[in-house]
C-alpha cells in the first residue's frame, strides 16, 4: 500500500480553529446588530444558535463524504461554502437573511473541524493521541477569544459588517492555503461509501460514547453561552467599550489554554478517564463561585472581577476535560471513523445549538442568568461523568 503525505501541523491547526473565529468574532457587535436590524437581543443572539445547527449538519455531511471522495476535494468544497456564506453575512439587511447566511456560513467551516479530526484520529494512536488533541484543545480555547479581540476593534473603527468581510478575506486566504499545502491522506483504495444507520446503532449501543457527546457539548455549549451572553453584560450592562470587550476573551481564553495544558502533563502518569472527572468538578466548582459573585451587593468593578476570575476557573476545568473526551470518544470505531466522527459530531454539536438557544431564551438582562444556567449544566456534566466514565 502506497504511504499517504501527512499534512503539517501548522496547517490542521489552521483548519481546525478557523471555525471559532467565525462564531466570536462578531460577538462585540451583537448590540450594534441588534440596533442596526431593530430587532430585539435575544433574536440577534439566534444567529450565533443556528451557528451551531449548520455546523451539526456540515460535520455529518463533509465527515461522511470525506470517506469516499477524499480528504482534500471534501475541505476545498467545505471551504468554498463558507466563503459564500460569509459574504452573504456582509450584506445582510434582515434578521431572517443574516441567519441564513449564517447556517452557509457554518456548514461550510465545519469541515474544517470533521476532516482535520478524522485525519489526527486515523493517524496517531495512544497516549501522543491524547497529547497531540491537548495541543488542538489549547489552540481551539484560544481561537475564540482572538475573535472578539479582533471584531471588537474592526467594529469599533468600521462597523459590523467590516467584521463580516475581514471572514470573506480569510475565507480566500485558506481556501488558497488549503489548495497548495493540503496532501490527500487517505488510500484512495480504501474509500467506501460506509451504511450510515449501522454506525448510528452502534454509537447509541454504547453509554459511554454517549456520555463523551454530553460532555463535549455541554462543555463547548457553556463556552459560547458565555460568548453569547457576555456582550451584553459587559457592553450592555457595565457600558464597556467593543474593543477593550475584545481583550476580555484572551483572559478567559487563557483559562483553557492552561486547562489544556495541564491536561497534557496529567495524562503521562493518570488514566485520562480520572482527569475528566477532575475537569468536571472543576467546571462545577466555578460556577458555583460564578453565582455567588452575581449574588452579592459589591461595586460594579468588583463584580466585573469577579465574573472574570470565577469564569476563568470554570473554563479551567473545561480544558482539562475537553481533550481527553474528544481523544477516548471514538477509540472502538477505527473501522469507520469518518462517517462515526461525522454522526458523533452531529449528535454534539446540536447539543451546543440547543443550550446556546436556551441561553437565548432565558437572557432577560439579568446577571444572574448565566451563572444559574452555568450551575446547572456544570452538575449535570460532573454527576454522568462519574456515574459512566470509569
Amino acid at each position: 500500500m502506497k504511504k499517504q503525505a501527512v499534512p503539517s501541523l501548522l496547517l490542521m491547526i489552521v483548519l481546525v480553529a478557523f471555525p471559532q473565529i467565525s462564531e466570536t468574532i462578531y460577538t462585540p457587535s451583537l448590540p450594534d446588530i441588534a440596533a442596526a436590524l431593530g430587532v430585539s437581543n435575544s433574536a440577534v443572539q439566534l444567529t450565533l444558535s443556528i451557528y451551531f445547527i449548520g455546523f451539526a449538519l456540515g460535520v455529518f455531511c463533509w465527515g461522511w463524504i470525506s470517506d469516499f471522495i477524499g480528504r482534500r476535494p471534501a475541505m476545498l468544497a467545505g471551504l468554498l461554502f463558507y466563503g459564500i456564506g460569509s459574504l452573504l453575512c456582509v450584506y445582510a439587511e434582515t434578521i431572517p437573511f443574516l441567519i441564513a447566511s449564517r447556517f452557509i456560513q457554518a456548514f461550510g467551516a465545519a469541515t474544517g473541524s470533521i476532516i482535520t479530526q478524522t485525519i489526527l484520529r486515523e493517524s496517531v494512536a495512544g497516549s501522543q493521541r491524547h497529547a497531540m488533541f491537548a495541543q488542538i484543545s489549547a489552540v481551539i480555547a484560544f481561537t475564540p477569544a482572538v475573535g472578539p479581540l479582533i471584531g471588537g476593534w474592526v467594529d469599533q473603527a468600521l462597523g459590523f459588517r467590516a467584521v463580516f468581510f475581514v471572514l470573506v478575506v480569510m475565507s480566500i486566504l485558506l481556501f488558497m492555503y488549503a489548495y497548495y499545502r493540503l496532501p490527500e491522506t487517505t488510500d484512495p483504495a480504501a474509500r467506501q461509501r460506509i451504511a450510515i444507520w449501522p454506525v448510528v446503532k452502534r454509537i447509541v449501543a454504547s453509554p459511554t460514547v454517549l456520555v463523551y457527546g454530553l460532555l463535549i457539548g455541554g462543555i463547548n455549549g457553556v463556552l459560547f453561552s458565555y460568548y453569547a451572553e457576555a456582550p451584553f453584560i459587559f457592553i450592555g450592562h457595565f457600558q464597556m467599550s467593543p474593543g477593550l470587550y475584545g481583550f476580555l476573551g484572551i483572559i478567559v481564553a487563557l483559562a483553557s489554554i492552561i486547562g489544556a495544558m495541564i491536561s497534557k502533563r496529567l495524562v503521562i502518569n493518570h488514566p485520562p478517564q480520572k482527569i475528566i472527572h477532575l475537569g468536571c468538578l472543576v467546571m462545577l466548582l466555578g460556577a458555583v463561585l460564578l453565582t455567588i459573585v452575581c449574588l452579592m451587593p459589591l461595586h460594579a468593578i468588583l463584580v466585573e472581577i469577579g465574573i472574570l476570575l470565577t469564569v476563568f476557573v470554570l473554563l479551567l476545568g473545561s480544558g482539562m476535560a475537553l481533550p481527553n473526551c474528544l481523544s477516548l470518544a471514538l477509540v472502538d470505531f477505527q473501522d469507520v471513523i469518518g462517517t462515526a466522527g461525522a454522526i458523533f459530531s452531529l449528535g454534539y454539536y446540536l447539543l451546543v445549538s440547543a443550550i446556546t438557544t436556551g441561553m437565548s431564551l432565558l437572557h432577560n438582562g439579568s446577571l444572574l442568568t448565566m451563572p444559574l444556567y452555568f450551575l446547572g449544566l456544570s452538575l449535570t456534566m460532573w454527576l454522568y461523568g462519574r456515574k459512566f466514565i470509569r
